[in-house]
């Protein structure tokens, strides 16, 4: 009497009798541009219109705010879309350059500085908004070496010297080092705007 798995290598399983697995979905994320134009030009009619059905809620979302394509694969899997579609439709976008990380990332971090975000903060908020790790480390690496989180740090403290001028020394204190740590500030960077600019 042989085993499971033994009968099984002696059978060939016919194609649609294969269930999606992790391997094959690994291997759909990793699909060239050759293949994926192949899986295009055979789509039926009903997988063409769903294709378009996933296209227009897309571009809706980016329509609607500028987005990452993590975070606009998000947005697409809880519309019920299948993994490979998105996948093909945010290619199809990308190629169009109605999708570009590297770009999104890049306006993500200047809207960041404008709001005297330090390093930590703008990695938190580009991880939550899809934005990729090694794109993000990059982009806070450069602008740290360019002093942005220390002009933005001396900006906010010179903000929070304004709003508390008059108050006893203990709570602009407890003001600034507040707003600083909520807009992800180093400590040292802390102490060294407050001594510069509140004493």
């Amino acid at each position: 009497m042989i085993s499971a798995d033994e009968f099984l290598s002696q059978v060939q399983i016919p194609a649609e009798f294969v269930h999606d697995s992790p391997s094959t979905r690994q291997r759909d994320d990793t699909m060239t541009p050759q293949s994926v134009q192949l899986a295009v030009d055979n789509r039926s009619p009903v997988e063409q219109e769903r294709f378009e059905e996933c296209k227009e809620a897309a571009l809706r979302s980016l329509d609607a705010a500028p987005r990452s394509s993590a975070d606009l694969a998000k947005r697409l899997q809880r519309k019920d879309f299948d993994d490979v579609l998105i996948a093909e439709v945010i290619q199809r976008l990308q190629e169009l350059g109605l999708l570009d990380d590297e770009s999104y990332a890049e306006a993500l971090l200047r809207y960041c500085l404008q709001r005297d975000m330090g390093a930590r903060g703008v990695r938190m908020e580009m991880s939550r908004k899809g934005v990729d790790s090694v794109v993000s480390s990059r982009l806070i690496e450069e602008a740290a070496q360019q002093g942005q989180f220390v002009d933005a740090a001396y900006a906010l403290g010179r903000s929070v010297a304004r709003r508390t001028q008059g108050m006893e020394r203990k709570v602009r204190m407890r003001r600034f080092w507040s707003a600083g740590g909520r807009k992800g500030h180093s400590p040292d960077t802390l102490r060294q705007v407050f001594a510069d600019v509140f004493d």
